[in-house]
């Protein structure tokens, strides 16, 4: 939960910086944004590349727990879609764009903002930023009263990282690996799904 704090502090800090104009209007209107892009990316294909442990564990996983990224990924798609209709002023098409973040809130905000704008950019953000925290917040909830599954899914691509110790804690040691090999497919699909979502 403290780095999402702290992302959100940043994030604050970017508001204040850009309502005082102490950046240049020429750095924020090149392709700044897109190298940040770039540079995320390699970032993750390196932590990806050096942890042997991953690609290994994923030998161990349940065949059937293998469904789980995909029931995910649908639910949460099928859970944008039908907010959509609630939000008469937003396309569908932009609901799930911010919903195909998973809670992979740097890299699915970036994408988000070069296709549709700094808005919806910000919108995706703070949607992502807050189930990344609800997540943490109420695993044991979740574990307690739908299941050992419920806060795995709730973490979206963030249950190989950030929410691991608390979804360990919840869930048990024997979900662990579950856990991984779900955050890995669903923060994998991140990229492909919000661009293909912008692009509609």
């Amino acid at each position: 939960m403290k780095g999402s704090l702290i992302i959100v502090g940043f994030f604050a800090l970017g508001i204040v910086v850009g309502l005082l104009s102490l950046v240049p209007q020429s750095l924020i209107e090149g392709d700044v944004s897109y190298y940040a892009l770039c540079a995320l990316m390699f970032c993750v294909g390196i932590s990806i590349g050096c942890d042997s442990d991953v690609l290994s564990s994923f030998k161990k996983v349940n065949p059937r727990l293998m469904m789980l990224p995909l029931m995910t990924i649908v639910g949460t798609l099928a859970g944008t879609a039908a907010a959509s209709f609630l939000l008469p002023h937003r396309h569908l098409f932009d609901c799930m764009a911010i919903g195909s973040g998973f809670g992979y809130y740097s890299l699915s905000s970036i994408f988000i903002t070069e296709y549709k704008g700094a808005e919806l950019g910000t919108i995706a953000l703070l949607a992502n930023i807050i189930r990344e925290i609800l997540t943490l917040l109420c695993a044991p909830l979740l574990a307690r009263w739908f299941g050992k599954l419920a806060p795995i899914t709730m973490g979206g691509a963030t249950t190989m990282d950030t929410t691991l110790p608390i979804i360990t804690r919840a869930s048990g040691q024997d979900f662990v690996i579950v856990s991984i090999f779900h955050g890995f497919c669903v923060d994998f699909s991140v990229p492909f799904l919000v661009t293909f979502f912008c692009s509609l």
